[in-house]
């Protein structure tokens, strides 16, 4: 059989498997859906460009607004240090290091995760959609899963030849911006990949999950890391409404301290685990210096700030040079 035909009866064969399917009572979205798979023939050719597409869409789109703001002073008042807003040749050359992994390293990931995890019963083509309640359980359980896989990998990536050969890029910036989210050595996007990943991968062996569910978590996920790394605490960021919540606040010590904080999403493996106590020495610090300049000027506030930070600062350096010969700080 030729190559042409083999690809003629592959389509034939998959939009066979749509025959009994009532399309008059899916959505529009899943109609659409459907017209793209009907389109393209290959449903691994179909979800493998989806699914890059959606990632790059989310992670870039994601990253313009913080770059807008980042060319606007007002919103100085709100970032976490203030004296450090990227430049654009910082940008262009975080957003070049980031378009490499996403195409060496991500595509190839993201190409073979969904052959791999239909394999194991995942939906990918199917309608109708799952429904609401049965994404939300889903979710959670990936935001968990990821959390602790990343406060463990994390940690290892802090130690001697690990940190001096891999994850030393990611801290490049000891002041994070949106884009630095994925600005990492490619073995550091495979591993803490992993975590992102293999929820889902999990999920396949108890329970029925669609790629919809996790288009939704990867676009979340992306969201929930490259606003950690925004530089900004604003007044409706979400750790302030939802305290255990990480968010920039608190990843932004982690790249100014290079210690403490090694989660993602959440606080709380940092709190049990105590790698959170230099940075709650440091808040309780800033609160009682306000404390005791309750009459100061702002001007003389931002000094006791900034005073601070490079305190912090100064030791994180030196905790750096400590974990490139494998102390644990």
């Amino acid at each position: 059989m030729s190559f042409h035909n083999s690809t003629a009866a592959v389509a034939s064969s998959f939009i066979d498997a749509y025959t009994g399917t009532d399309f008059s009572s899916l959505s529009w979205l899943e109609q659409q859906w459907v017209a793209w798979y009907v389109w393209v023939g290959n449903p691994i050719i179909a979800t493998g460009l989806m699914s890059f597409l959606m990632h790059e869409l989310v992670y870039f789109g994601r990253c313009v607004p913080w770059i807008i703001i980042d060319s606007m002073p007002y919103f100085r008042k709100w970032k976490l240090q203030a004296g450090k807003v990227p430049s654009a040749a910082e940008q262009w050359e975080c957003t070049k290091q980031v378009l490499f992994t996403h195409f060496t390293v991500e595509l190839p990931l993201i190409w073979l995760f969904h052959p791999t995890a239909e394999g194991l019963g995942m939906h990918t083509y199917h309608v109708p959609f799952p429904t609401v309640k049965t994404m939300i359980p889903q979710l959670l359980f990936f935001f968990v899963f990821e959390d602790f896989f990343h406060f463990c990998a994390h940690q290892a990536l802090h130690i001697g030849p690990l940190y001096k050969h891999i994850h030393k890029i990611h801290h490049k910036y000891s002041a994070p911006f949106g884009l630095a989210a994925e600005y990492a050595h490619p073995a550091e996007v495979f591993i803490l990949g992993a975590g992102t990943i293999c929820g889902p991968l999990l999920a396949c062996f108890f329970t029925q999950l669609h790629i919809v569910t996790v288009y939704l978590w990867i676009t979340l996920r992306l969201f929930q890391a490259i606003d950690a790394h925004s530089g900004y605490d604003f007044p409706w960021s979400l750790h302030n409404i939802i305290p255990f919540w990480s968010g920039a606040e608190h990843h932004d010590f982690h790249h100014m301290a290079f210690v403490n904080n090694y989660s993602t999403s959440f606080r709380w493996w940092d709190r049990i685990c105590g790698t959170d106590k230099k940075y709650q020495e440091y808040r309780a610090k800033i609160q009682a210096s306000k404390n005791a300049m309750k009459n100061a000027s702002k001007e003389q506030v931002k000094a006791m700030e900034a005073k601070l930070m490079a305190e912090v600062e100064a030791e994180g350096i030196r905790a750096e040079k400590a974990a490139e010969v494998g102390k644990v700080e």
